[in-house]
């Protein structure tokens, strides 16, 4: 049972906006979370146990915040807007197991503000600033076992995509490089105030401690990814040439990797891809 009045439900979070002057920001994208099944579901899906770790982005008025602390994490969250820390406050006050930190989650030291050996990411972010944050928090390998997070459907989708589809690209390849990835449920626009033009998804990617396939070199793999997706039409022997490669050097590599140049990027899989950044760095 919870200490204090469930933030997701409508007339809750109109009252909070309301007592605190708060108008929602279009610039920083934010839809506020009314539905408490949606957070139930989050929880869940992050596989809490008491004491655990999570890092969550982007707290708003404490909506999620509140599930994850009733779950008995100890929640650090990482707000933007200083106009909610008053908010927050207010909302989160009684809940000894939170601390909320003001700061741009892409700028602060993560490592510094959460200390664990361990800990997992929960977040419901706005969409235009989605796939950085998940991006940054894979390259940099910080010590995360489970990221759950709220996203746009067709990023989720792609997310999880597999070869051969238009949803299969770049971002695909990279989530499932360094995670599994896996679409928990679907969230409709009118879970939120404002209601959003689109569908939402949540999605946990959980953290593998090694990567599905092996490469010689991680800056390799991912350039020939890049050259591969630049331009989706091309086929792969054009886009490598686009990559940095000359004809000849293309012939060898792709001969090496045993791969037909008439492919096209989406069509290969994490371990082809492997195959052409491995022979591509025994070349050079």
């Amino acid at each position: 049972m919870g200490i204090k009045p469930c933030i997701a439900q409508k007339d809750v979070t109109l009252h909070i906006l309301k007592t605190f002057g708060i108008h929602m920001s279009k610039r920083l994208g934010q839809n506020f979370l009314i539905d408490s099944n949606v957070v139930a579901g989050i929880v869940a899906a992050a596989k809490l146990t008491p004491g655990d770790a999570v890092l969550e982005i982007g707290p708003g008025i404490g909506t999620l915040t509140q599930g994850l602390a009733e779950a008995g994490a100890a929640v650090t969250a990482i707000e933007l807007d200083r106009r909610l820390l008053d908010v927050l406050a207010k909302t989160l006050a009684g809940y000894d197991n939170v601390k909320v930190i003001h700061g741009d989650i892409l700028k602060i030291d993560i490592s510094r503000e959460i200390n664990q050996e361990k800990y997992k990411v929960v977040a419901n972010l706005p969409y235009y600033i989605t796939t950085p944050i998940i991006m940054k928090f894979l390259e940099d390998r910080l010590p995360i076992d489970i990221l759950v997070t709220m996203v746009q459907k067709e990023v989720a989708e792609r997310m999880v995509a597999v070869p051969g589809g238009k949803d299969y690209g770049a971002l695909s390849v990279a989530v499932q490089y360094y995670t599994q990835p896996e679409i928990m449920f679907l969230v409709p626009p009118r879970s939120f105030i404002p209601a959003p033009a689109v569908e939402s998804a949540v999605i946990r990617c959980t953290v593998r401690s090694e990567p599905p396939i092996q490469v010689a070199s991680e800056k390799m793999f991912f350039r020939v990814v890049k050259a591969a997706f630049a331009q989706r039409r091309k086929t792969l022997a054009n886009s490598l040439k686009a990559g940095g490669l000359d004809k000849d050097e293309i012939i060898q590599v792709l001969e090496q990797a045993g791969i037909d140049g008439r492919r096209r990027g989406e069509q290969l899989s994490l371990a082809e891809f492997a195959a052409i950044a491995n022979a591509w760095t025994n070349l050079k």
